[in-house]
């Protein structure tokens, strides 16, 4: 997507990164940056708009249940790898996953 206009960020990026803007996870300086792209490019800002609804409605209708502890562990000690440049862990030795079966499994 792009509005045709040149912007000191490329259309494509602003989307790519668009929910790290939503949930506010990333730095002040590329928040500013995000808002002025916005500012200027409308399909951009449309988008941004939409997603920010659907974050809303997933909140109000599915917000309300809670997440047993050790699941947020696991999902979080993955996000960790992830960001740290680490592969993906492959199953415990014991094995619950069978050959070929599903990977990245947080169970």
């Amino acid at each position: 997507m792009s509005c045709g206009e040149p912007h000191e960020m490329d259309c494509s990026e602003v989307l790519d990164h668009l929910y790290e803007y939503l949930d506010q996870e990333m730095p002040d300086r590329d928040c500013e940056k995000f808002k002025e792209h916005f500012d200027e490019c409308s399909p951009c800002f449309e988008k941004y708009g939409l997603e920010q609804e659907v974050k809303k409605l997933v909140k109000r209708c599915c917000g309300r249940d809670d997440v047993p502890s050790d699941l947020r562990s696991k999902v979080m000690g993955r996000i960790e790898m992830i960001r740290a440049g680490d592969a993906a862990p492959e199953e415990s030795a014991g094995g619950d996953t069978p050959a070929g079966g599903p990977r990245g499994k947080l169970a």
